[in-house]
């Protein structure tokens, strides 16, 4: 599985972007893709996160009612609204697949989000 991100920039505070990540490959297999960020001088941690199967989803609570994670499975893309956005919001944004079926775990190369005051 290989993952590629876009749509990340500059963006003031309040405003709004929209991720995506280009999946391909062995897709079929994925059983969730989600979301993960890091800060400079901070560990990486989960944004949010969608199961593949009945597409439940769960966020972190700094960006709950903030941020939608969705899925397009005919187009193989994860999304990531952000709207409202904070100084804090700004990281590399990095997506993840997971396939349980071979115990896989994918990366994408990240995407800068930076949300000025």
């Amino acid at each position: 599985v290989q993952l590629v991100e876009s749509g990340g920039g500059l963006v003031q505070a309040g405003g709004s972007l929209r991720l995506s990540c280009a999946a391909s490959g062995s897709t079929s297999s994925i059983s969730a893709m989600g979301w993960y960020r890091q800060a400079p001088g901070k560990q990486r941690e989960l944004v949010a996160r969608i199961i593949s199967d009945g597409g439940r989803t769960n966020y972190a609570d700094s960006v709950k009612g903030r941020f939608t994670i969705s899925r397009d499975n005919n187009k193989k893309t994860l999304y990531l609204q952000m709207n409202s956005l904070k100084p804090e919001d700004t990281a590399i944004y990095y997506c993840n697949a997971d396939c349980y079926l071979w115990g896989g775990d994918y990366w994408g190369q990240g995407t800068q989000v930076t949300v000025s005051s």
